[in-house]
Order: C-alpha cells, then sequence, then structure tokens
C-alpha cells in the first residue's frame, strides 16, 4: 500500500465533507436537529480514520528508519565476517556450504561461486571422510561447541592439516538449522596457536573489572572493547525524531565496543548489574590469538543483529511482537514453573522500539496476550512466557 496516496485521498475527501458540514450548520433555514445523524457520523468517521491513517504513516516511517539502522549494524558485523583472519563456513546441518568468507576461500583455493552449494566432505581426504560423516552426523546434536582436527585437501592443490571450531546454530524452538565453522590451518601451529579455554578464562581473571549499575550508560571508546564478564547491557541508537531505537542486548561472554559499529550515535545501557573487562583494540593486533577467541563472540551480536534485521521486515505489529518475545526467549529466557521468564525486564518503550511500533501498540498487544493466557507478569514486573504457548 502507498501509504502517502492513501493519506493525500483521505484528504481530498475529508475537505469537501468538513465543507459541507459546516455549510448545513450555519445556514439559518435548516434547525440543527434536522442534520441528518447519519451524515455527522460519515464526517466523524472520516476526521479519525484521517488521523489513523497520518498515525500508520508516522509508525511506517519510524519502522524504515529502523530497518535502516539494523542494516548498517548488520553489514557492519558481516564485513567482521568476511574479513576475519581466519577462515569461516556457514553450512546446512548436512554440511553443505552456503556461505564463507574469503580466509575461507583461499584456504581451500576455490572461488566462491564454485564453493557456494558443495559438500564439506569433498574437501576431506579419503581416509577421513568415513569418521568425519560420523562426527558430522553428531555435532548438530550437541550443545556445546565442539573441536575437530581433520586433514584437507584444496582444490586442485595440496593437503594440509586444518582445526575446525564447529558451533550449532538453532533457531527459537531449539531445532538446529546450520553450522558454523571456524577453520585454521594448523600446519604451522607456531602461528595458529590459539588461546585455549583455560588460558583465555585466566587471561580475562587477570584483567581489571568496571562496574556498572543497572540503568547507568557505560561509556564507550573507538579504542576499547568491552568483554561482559557478567550482567545484560542493552545497545541503542537514537533516530532523527529523538526516539531510541534498539539494535541488540549484549550479555555474559559477549563483546560490544563503539569500534564495532559504524553508526555515528551508538548508546550502551546496563539493563541489570554488570562487570565489564576492558580489551583495547591495539592489543587485537599484536596479539593474534586473542582477536581469533573474541571472534566468535562477535559472530553472536552479528546473528542477533540480523535476528533483529527480521523481525523489522514483518508487516504485521503482531508477527513482529511475537517473533521478538521467541527472540528474547532464546536470549535472556531462564526457565521457572510456569514457563520461561525474561531475566531482565524491558520497559514497552524498549519492546516497541524493537518493533517498530508505539508504546500504547505494545501495551495493547500485551495485554491482549495476557489476556489470552500466553504471557503473565510476575510481581517483579518480568514478562513470563507461558508453557502452554508453543508459539506466542
Amino acid at each position: 500500500m502507498n501509504i502517502k496516496l492513501f493519506i493525500k485521498r483521505l484528504e481530498a475527501l475529508h475537505k469537501p465533507l468538513a465543507d459541507l458540514y459546516q455549510t448545513a450548520s450555519i445556514l439559518p433555514w435548516i434547525p440543527a436537529d434536522m442534520l441528518p445523524q447519519a451524515y455527522q457520523e460519515l464526517y466523524n468517521n472520516s476526521k479519525m480514520l484521517q488521523l489513523a491513517a497520518e498515525e500508520l504513516y508516522q509508525q511506517n516511517e519510524a519502522l524504515k528508519e529502523t530497518q535502516n539502522l539494523l542494516e548498517t549494524e548488520r553489514q557492519h558485523y558481516q564485513d567482521l565476517f568476511e574479513y576475519a583472519p581466519d577462515g569461516y563456513l556457514v553450512t546446512n546441518k548436512e554440511g553443505i556450504i552456503q556461505n564463507a568468507n574469503i580466509a575461507a576461500i583461499k584456504l581451500l583455493n576455490i572461488s566462491k561461486q564454485f564453493l557456494i552449494g558443495k559438500a564439506m566432505i569433498n574437501f576431506v581426504c579419503l581416509e577421513a571422510r568415513q569418521h568425519f560423516r560420523q562426527e558430522l552426523n553428531q555435532i548438530y546434536q550437541a550443545d556445546r561447541t565442539k573441536e575437530l582436527f581433520i586433514r584437507l585437501q584444496q582444490r586442485h592443490g595440496e593437503y594440509f592439516d586444518a582445526a575446525f571450531t564447529v558451533r550449532v546454530i538453532r533457531n527459537p524452538e531449539g531445532n538446529a538449522i546450520n553450522l558454523l565453522w571456524l577453520l585454521r590451518n594448523i600446519g604451522d601451529r607456531q602461528q595458529t596457536e590459539l588461546i585455549s579455554a583455560e588460558s583465555y578464562s585466566e587471561f580475562i581473571q587477570n584483567r581489571p573489572r568496571y562496574k556498572y549499575s543497572k540503568g547507568e550508560t557505560i561509556p564507550l571508546n573507538n579504542s576499547v572493547v568491552w568483554y561482559i564478564f557478567q550482567g545484560l547491557v542493552k545497545l541503542s541508537t537514537f533516530c532523527e525524531t529523538g526516539e531510541e531505537v534498539l539494535l541488540g542486548l549484549a550479555k555474559t561472554q559477549m563483546v560490544f565496543g563503539s569500534g564495532m559499529t559504524s553508526l555515528s550515535i551508538y548508546q550502551a545501557t546496563a539493563l541489570s548489574d554488570v562487570e565489564l573487562v576492558p580489551i583495547y583494540v591495539s592489543e587485537l593486533l599484536v596479539t593474534p590469538a586473542l582477536s581469533h577467541s573474541l571472534l566468535p563472540k562477535i559472530n553472536q551480536r552479528l546473528q542477533q543483529t540480523e535476528s533483529f534485521l527480521v523481525i523489522s521486515k514483518k508487516q504485521l505489529v503482531e508477527d513482529r511482537l511475537q517473533h521478538l518475545l521467541e527472540l528474547l526467549k532464546q536470549e535472556i529466557g531462564e526457565l521457572v514453573e510456569e514457563g520461561t521468564r525474561l531475566s531482565v525486564r524491558l520497559t514497552h518503550e524498549d519492546i516497541a522500539s524493537a518493533c517498530g511500533t508505539t508504546r500504547v501498540t505494545v501495551t495493547r498487544l500485551l495485554g491482549k496476550l495476557q489476556q489470552q493466557g500466553l504471557i503473565s507478569i510476575d510481581t517483579k514486573k518480568h514478562i513470563i512466557l507461558k508453557n502452554s504457548a508453543a508459539r506466542i
């Protein structure tokens, strides 16, 4: 629907109705009680329809701006993925390659157009293929990241020893939909050795921590990446009208920083008491092992931003709210007796900005879901998604 054209047509309809109504009201020989009741209702209804259309137009403009901001954020994280120093592959759970970054393309010695759609097993040496098939069948059933060491062969090239770090990507219902592969050539272990989980944990533990209370704005600096040791941080920006736009939620073990976005206005707010560990960008440049370890955490932010972008593309506000609640359930949900409780209280303004609509609309829709028994609100104003609702 062309909303601008729709509003113009309403205005064209409303003006003659208003003129006719005024003329009929002031004619001395027509008593006021003789004005047709139906005509008065028609006039009033046309005025209400015009106001509703104007509100729809404003909401549509706000939604467009939200989509543009999210697309900018998504593209920035996509660039981080594309130009990462290590190889990254995205496959379906059968191991068919769906996406690859520049480093992976170079490692496998094949152009991207020929790589997409090929099975991972095509690059595994013959003697290791049976083992690879067994591992692939088990990977998507696991809930944790898995390490694999496989001998690969470049297309029309040499063999090399590769290390894979594989992570399962799941939809809001918990079903495996994709596999994310971090691919490294470990032929030269001195250059590609990564920080182990134990040493990485020690690395974080030995750093200073900065604490911020719930509601505080966290200072941002292009030279610092914040690692969240504990807590939840809201990442947002502001549109031209001054309205806040929710871009994402960074939780424990995620990273964020103003240097990780191309937006000129970027704000981080503590949604709970948080503890942050600073990591300087200069360290990442001289410590490849550290940047390698942080890259999967940056990828988490990319995936979340893409999820928010998908939500903003939904045509109906009800659908946007439904998918947002499902995403929040996955990101910050905690199991309770009644269902899944969102561990942090988000205001109706926060939810409205993520859905590209107004606070009043979100309040009405949440009230409707509550009446239907699909959600409830606990004593601390946290939303609980009921067990009885497979989908909201």
